[in-house]
C-alpha cells in the first residue's frame, strides 16, 4: 500500500515463509518474535500494515520463484483467464491451462494464490491476537481493518476452492488438524459475514482509499450478502453507501477511475509505488507484448471485445486495445503501467515492470449495479425505478442515455460485464447469477476447450495435500 515503505524484518520473516504449517504458524528465527513484539500502538500498526502488504504481494521483477506470495498480482489468472474475458496470447504455458480449463493440481499459480491468501490470513490473526496490547481507541480501528481483510481473503478462497480451511484464530504448527482439516463454505460464510459487521461497526470513512474504510466494508459484505441470496440485507447496506452525504460518485471520464488514483469512486484498492521493489507491481507488465517476467497473459478474448464493442459505449477504448506487434490480440487497457500517448494515459513508472498502478478492489459503479441486483432480488427481471435510476447512472457515464423501463438479469449481467470488464468480476458474477455453468459450457463448445462442470471450482494445490499427509482432500474433477 501506499504508506508501506520498509516493514521491520520480523515481518518479512513472515511473508518469507511458503509452507501452509508454516504460513499459518511460522516458527521466527530472530531474536524479535510475536510475543515480544506488539506491546504497543506503533508495532501493532506495523503488523495492519503487514496484511495490506501480504495482499499487494511480492513484485518478483525478473526472478521466477513459485515460492513467493504474490497476493492478488495473480488473481487475475484464476478469475478472469477462467472466463470468457480473457486469454493468452500464444495459448502455450501453465497459464494457458486457465483459458483452456484444464488446470493441472500441480499448478504453481494456483498454489500461489491459496498460499498467499492464507498467509493474509495468518497476519491478520497475528494482530487480532494482540489486539490487547494497543490503546482502546486505536483497538476498534485495528480490530476492523484486521477483520475487513481476513473476510476479504476469504470471500475469495471460499469461492474460489469451496470448502476450506477454517483457521480464526493463531495455531500452532503442530495444529495440522486445523491447518488441513476443510469445513462447509457455510462455516467460512458465518465468520465471512460476522468478520465484516464488525469493520462496518469500527471503521470510518475519511482515509486514503488503500486503507479499509467503513463504505468498503459496507460494500464487500453486500456482495457477500448477494452471494448469500440476503438481498434486502444488501440493499439496505448499498444505499448507505449511495447517500450522497458519504461523498462517492462517479467519476466523470471512465479513463480516470483508473489513472486517477485516490479519486471518490473507488472505495478500496490494494495501493502500489512506482519504481520500487517492495512496493511496485508487475502484473499488469504481464498483459503487454514481450516486456515483463511473462508476457502476453489476460488478453482480451474475441468475445469480450465484441461485447464491449457492442455495449460498452466510450469505456471500450479504454478497457482494451490491438496488440500492436500482434494484429488480432488485444491487450487490456485499464492498467497501462508504460501509459499510451493515443489515449492521453502517462506511464506509471519509469520501469514498466516496477509499476505503480493500484488495483481497485471495489469501486462506486458496482455499488450501483449490486443496487439493481439487490432490488432484482434473484427473480428474472425488475421495473423498480429506484433499480432504473442506479442503472442509468452508470450507462449514461459510458455515452448510454436510452431510457429504459426495465432490466432483465442477463441485461444487468451483460452491464456489469463491459463496466467491469478485467477487473476480476466476471468469474464470481456469473457465479453469483447462476449462470457461470451454462456461458462456460457454450464458450467452451464454440471454442474447442475443455470445460466441464467441476471447473467452477479449482484444485487444491497438490503441495498442500502433501504436507497434510492425506487430511486434506480434493475437490472433484482433479
Amino acid at each position: 500500500m501506499k504508506q508501506i515503505k520498509t516493514i521491520l524484518i520480523v515481518l518479512v520473516t513472515f511473508m518469507s515463509i511458503s509452507c501452509e504449517d508454516t504460513f499459518l504458524s511460522p516458527d521466527l528465527t530472530t531474536g524479535i518474535n510475536a510475543d515480544n513484539y506488539f506491546s504497543n500502538d506503533t508495532e501493532i500498526e506495523s503488523g495492519v500494515l503487514n496484511i495490506y502488504d501480504g495482499v499487494q504481494g511480492v513484485n518478483a521483477l525478473q526472478i521466477t520463484n513459485n515460492d513467493l506470495n504474490h497476493g492478488v498480482q495473480v488473481e487475475f489468472y484464476v478469475t478472469e483467464m477462467r472466463s470468457d474475458n480473457t486469454e493468452t496470447k500464444s495459448n502455450e504455458g501453465e497459464a494457458a491451462q486457465f483459458e483452456f480449463f484444464n488446470i493441472e493440481s500441480t499448478n504453481g499459480i494456483v498454489a500461489d494464490y491459496y498460499r498467499s491468501y492464507y498467509n493474509v490470513v495468518f497476519r491478520a490473526n497475528l494482530v487480532l491476537d494482540n489486539l490487547s496490547n494497543a490503546s482502546v481507541a486505536k483497538a476498534i480501528t485495528y480490530e476492523g481493518e484486521a477483520k475487513f481483510l481476513r473476510a476479504y481473503a476469504y470471500f475469495n478462497l471460499v469461492r474460489l476452492f469451496g470448502d476450506i480451511p477454517y483457521v480464526d484464530k493463531l495455531i500452532s504448527p503442530l495444529d495440522t488438524q486445523t491447518a488441513f482439516t476443510r469445513v462447509a463454505t457455510t462455516q467460512i460464510y458465518d465468520l465471512i459475514v460476522t468478520d465484516l459487521q464488525t469493520a462496518v461497526a469500527n471503521l470510518t470513512d475519511g482515509g486514503p482509499n488503500d486503507r479499509a474504510s467503513k463504505a468498503a466494508a459496507e460494500g464487500l459484505l453486500a456482495k457477500v450478502y448477494l452471494t448469500l441470496g440476503r438481498y434486502s440485507e444488501a440493499q439496505t447496506l448499498l444505499e448507505s453507501v449511495m447517500d450522497p452525504a458519504r461523498g462517492f460518485g462517479l467519476q466523470t471520464n471512465f479513463k480516470d477511475i483508473f489513472y486517477n488514483e485516490g479519486n471518490n469512486e473507488v472505495l478500496f484498492a490494494i495501493g502500489y509505488l512506482p519504481d520500487t521493489r517492495n512496493d511496485s507491481q508487475n502484473f499488469s507488465t504481464e498483459w503487454l507484448n514481450a516486456v515483463g517476467r511473462t508476457s502476453g497473459v489476460n488478453y482480451a478474448t474475441l468475445d469480450a471485445k465484441t461485447a464491449l464493442d457492442t455495449y460498452g459505449g466510450n469505456r471500450t477504448s479504454f478497457s482494451y486495445r490491438e496488440d500492436q506487434s500482434q494484429a488480432g490480440k488485444y491487450q487490456v487497457v485499464k492498467y497501462l503501467p508504460d501509459g499510451d500517448a493515443n489515449l492521453g494515459i502517462a506511464p506509471t513508472s519509469s520501469d514498466p515492470r516496477s509499476a505503480g498502478n493500484d488495483w481497485i478492489v471495489l469501486r462506486y459503479a458496482d455499488i450501483l449495479l449490486m443496487h439493481v441486483e439487490a432490488i432484482m432480488a434473484g427473480g428474472a427481471s425488475t421495473t423498480s425505478s429506484n433499480a432504473i435510476a442506479s442503472f442509468q447512472q452508470v450507462r449514461a457515464r459510458a455515452g448510454i442515455t436510452t431510457p429504459v423501463t426495465s432490466i432483465t438479469a442477463d441485461e444487468l449481467l451483460l452491464e456489469r460485464r463491459v463496466e467491469l470488464a478485467f477487473e476480476n468480476q466476471r468469474f464470481f458474477d456469473l457465479l453469483r447469477f447462476g449462470k457461470a455453468n451454462d456461458v462456460f459450457t457454450a464458450y467452451s463448445a464454440a471454442n474447442g476447450l475443455g470445460y466441464t462442470s467441476t471447473d467452477l471450482l479449482l484444485p487444491i494445490p497438490q503441495i498442500e495435500i502433501g504436507l497434510s499427509n492425506g487430511l486434506l482432500s480434493q475437490n472433484p474433477g482433479y
